[in-house]
Formats: C-alpha cells, sequence, structure tokens
C-alpha cells in the first residue's frame, strides 16, 4: 500500500467485517478453534480450574483440562480482501451463560461445536441460537479416539432441522476450521435471503 492506494492502482477495499460465535460445551475446543485461525493473537479470558470450581465443572472426557473460558475468546480472520470474520468465543460453563445475550448482539450466525463423546454438552448452544433464530452450524470436533458416527445419526441425537448444516472439523486445523466458518457465512446468507423471501410473500 503507498499513500492510500493499493500497489496495483486501485483504491484499497474497504472490508465488510461479521460477528461469527463459536459456542458448546464445557471443553469442546471453542478456544482452540479460535486461537487456530486468528490472524492476530486471540484474546483469551482463561483461569486456572480451581477445587472450588470442582462440584460446578463437568470434567469428565476431559480430565486434562485445567483452565477454563470466563469471559470470552476473540480473534479475527479475513476470508477475502472485502471480508473480515471477528470471532467471539463463549463461555461454556453454565454459570457463564448471562454473557451469552451481549457476546450475540449483532452476530451475523454461530458455530455450535460438538464432541460425540458429550453430545448433550452442545444441547443448551443449539437451543440458545434456535430460540433467537440465529443462523448456525454444527461442526463435530474430531477428537481422537472419538467415535465417529455418520453424519444423520449426530443430527437425529441433537434433533436439529434438516437445514441446519452440519460439518467435521479439527478445532486444530486451519483450514479445517476456515471450512467451518466458510459455511457459517454461507448458511447465514442462505437464512437470510429465505426470511426476506417469506417476508415478500
Amino acid at each position: 500500500m503507498i499513500f492510500g492506494r493499493s500497489e496495483r492502482g486501485k483504491p484499497p477495499v474497504e472490508p465488510v467485517t461479521l460477528k461469527i460465535l463459536v459456542a458448546g460445551g464445557f471443553g469442546v475446543g471453542k478456544t482452540t478453534l479460535v486461537g487456530a485461525v486468528s490472524e492476530i493473537r486471540p484474546l483469551r479470558t482463561e483461569e486456572l480450574l480451581t477445587e472450588a470450581g470442582r462440584p460446578v465443572d463437568d470434567t469428565s472426557g476431559v480430565e486434562g483440562k485445567h483452565t477454563t473460558t470466563v469471559a470470552m475468546d476473540f480473534g479475527r480472520i479475513t476470508l477475502r480482501e472485502d471480508l473480515v470474520l471477528y470471532l467471539f468465543g463463549t463461555p461454556g460453563q453454565e454459570r457463564f451463560w448471562f454473557m451469552w445475550d451481549e457476546l450475540s448482539e449483532g452476530a451475523l450466525g454461530a458455530v455450535v461445536l460438538a464432541d460425540t463423546r458429550r453430545l448433550e454438552d452442545c444441547f443448551a448452544a443449539v437451543d440458545y441460537f434456535e430460540r433467537r433464530a440465529i443462523p448456525f452450524v454444527v461442526g463435530i470436533n474430531c477428537f481422537e479416539g472419538a467415535a465417529r458416527y455418520p453424519a444423520q445419526d449426530v443430527r437425529q441425537a441433537l434433533d436439529l432441522d434438516d437445514g441446519v448444516p452440519l460439518l467435521l472439523c479439527d478445532a486444530r486445523d486451519r483450514e479445517s476450521v476456515k471450512e467451518v466458518l466458510i459455511g457459517v457465512v454461507e448458511h447465514a446468507m442462505a437464512y437470510a435471503a429465505e426470511r426476506r423471501q417469506a417476508v415478500t410473500t
């Protein structure tokens, strides 16, 4: 960029910025997902798990987890020159759910990250976005050693509408996460177009 103009002689593009939420149960990989894809150093609000939290933080299935998000994770990714996503990872424990309303304000859509070993942990996130008509995709985080199930079985277990995309991903892998985020944007755009069409008919 030279004197406010790109090297190709074109004026700089003012990117469209979109807000995406990353939600799901405790220990499902939300912080990892945001960190894997963010082009800036992600903002994290993680604290050590303590004995005081033991009665309320169910670590079964994630016994190696020693920290937890207490407010949010924040990251940014540029998908194209004219499209930037701001990622907001929600806290997973029930006692922090009061923050979800603030974080969801102005969101284009969401990723509900799920772990097939503890699928019930993402029910609350699915319900939250369904009740508020916020378009979302479900990303099945493929943990090593976790059983693989047909997508239709997972869809049925989560009682998802047919229109909700269900994607397999690895929250540690940048390209895998990018595909999920592109899926959210595409689904949200299609969802908005459907709603506009319903209003005009």
